[in-house]
């Protein structure tokens, strides 16, 4: 799963470290990690794991539900991420985004990744066991020849 999808590291990594917004979705078990680096008085910064949705609109619309207090989002990074969760962490990604909210001074957003990497790895633990388990899967070929 992690040798066949192509991206450009550098353009990922200038992303993680000027977008405002970011979403980072898994389509493998339909999550997205939601970075939103905004904050004022009231908000701090969020880091936040959410349904995948449909489009980037529809991911606009959400956060602007859920952070009423800040401006429209102009600009949304979107990466779609097929590989592993554990791949972030090895090529980097991971680390920058923590760094980036750790050089800012938001130093309790440092937790809140550990929290949401960890949350990550169980979801995607989960999924592979679902595939396994044949939950929520349709077998296209049976192992019988009926």
């Amino acid at each position: 799963m992690d040798n066949d999808f192509v991206f450009d590291l550098d353009e990922i990594m200038n992303s993680i470290n000027s977008a405002e917004v970011m979403s980072i979705f898994f389509p493998t078990f339909r999550k997205a990690v939601i970075i939103d680096t905004r904050s004022n008085a009231d908000t701090r910064p969020m880091v936040k794991i959410m349904p995948m949705v449909a489009s980037p609109q529809e991911r606009l619309r959400s956060i602007r539900r859920l952070r009423p207090g800040f401006p429209r989002v102009h600009n949304l990074t979107v990466v779609p991420w097929p590989r592993y969760v554990d791949s972030l962490v090895s090529l980097g990604l991971w680390g920058r985004i923590v760094r980036r909210f750790d050089e800012s001074g938001e130093a309790d957003m440092v937790k809140q990744c550990e929290d949401v990497l960890a949350d990550l790895k169980r979801l995607e633990k989960e999924e592979m066991a679902a595939v396994i388990r044949g939950d929520n899967y349709q077998t296209i070929w049976s192992a019988r020849g009926d």
